[in-house]
């Protein structure tokens, strides 16, 4: 038997003849090739390229002929480009796509009109020119026809009212036929200062009261100005009505043509909730509101007033 001793001897000498092997053979095969291989074109390859686009070609040549790629980004030829000077193999020249009739349509367009299509929206470009003298003309109309220098109340400048009983009467008067684009059912003579409290009540609350899709587009207009005393009693205190400074409705008129009265419609299920909407918003715009709950003078319809209290609105 062959004793470890003598095994581990021989263990020792082959490791010491390994360190001592020349390495240089082994470092030679493990070295980088001095050149590295080069991708091949592959033939079917067939570029397509559309124009204004420089056109780069992997091959021996390494890019394509300066005149090759002028023709490309011109877009000058046939559909097809092929220049006798380019090198490039028949399969490698490149085809041009046909140009759509937008694309053709936007190039004959000025540079300075093509520039400034980025810039804003085609809109203007395309709306008929109608349209918006159709808008300016309207706005011309409406202009003309407001009065308390507010394009919202429509009507007639009538200056002074001059009563016919002490205390009545009103200074720059105006008879208005509509407000905030609703009608009146007859042309009401009020001051400036009573038009713009009826602005602010129709469009902050009276036009939608009955729904977006089903408008009030008129209102009844049962008393404007009257040189009277307060419900016709004799030796009572003037009206606010002699003053210009009221106006009592009576009823509202839907876009779908119904009419609805203060009358039927402050007790109606379908139309008391709108109806009390409405008089509780009147209390602020106006001084005095006055409903069908009011007195019996009032059942059938609203007196709305501009008269300032100290105490502030007075609604009933």
């Amino acid at each position: 038997m062959i004793g470890a001793g003598r095994i581990r001897g021989w263990a020792v000498a082959l490791a010491t003849v390994t360190c001592l092997l020349p390495v240089s053979g082994l470092a030679g095969q493990a070295g980088a090739p001095e050149t590295s291989l080069r991708p091949t074109l592959r033939p079917s390859l067939s570029p397509t390229v559309a124009p204004n686009v420089a056109l780069t070609v992997a091959s021996d040549e390494a890019i394509a002929p300066a005149d090759v790629v002028a023709a490309v980004a011109t877009g000058a030829g046939s559909s097809r480009v092929a220049s006798p000077s380019s090198g490039l193999p028949p399969q490698m020249r490149p085809q041009m796509r046909p140009m759509s009739a937008q694309l053709i349509a936007v190039a004959a367009r000025p540079a300075d009109l093509n520039a400034s299509l980025l810039e804003q929206s085609l809109v203007p470009l395309v709306r008929p020119d109608g349209i918006a003298q159709q808008a300016l003309f309207k706005r011309r109309r409406l202009r003309r026809g407001s009065v308390c220098g507010d394009i919202d109340i429509q009507g007639k400048e009538i200056g002074a009212v001059v009563g016919t009983m002490p205390g009545c009467g009103a200074a720059d008067a105006v008879r208005v036929t509509s407000v905030a684009g609703v009608t009146l059912s007859q042309s009401s003579v009020m001051t400036c200062e009573t038009a713009a409290a009826l602005k602010r009540w129709i469009s902050k609350d009276v036009e939608k009261a009955f729904g977006r899709r089903n408008r009030v587009v008129s209102l009844r207009v049962a008393a404007h100005y009257a040189c009277r005393t307060r419900n016709n009693r004799p030796g009572a205190r003037v009206s606010e009505h002699g003053r210009g400074k009221a106006i009592d409705i009576s009823g509202f008129k839907l876009e779908d043509g119904t009419l609805v009265s203060v009358l039927s419609g402050w007790n109606s299920r379908a139309t008391r909730k709108p109806m009390r909407k409405m008089w509780k918003a009147a209390c602020g715009p106006f001084g005095t509101v006055l409903g069908p709950e009011a007195d019996r003078h009032h059942r059938d319809h609203f007196h709305l007033d501009v008269a300032s209290y100290r105490s502030g609105s007075y609604c009933r």
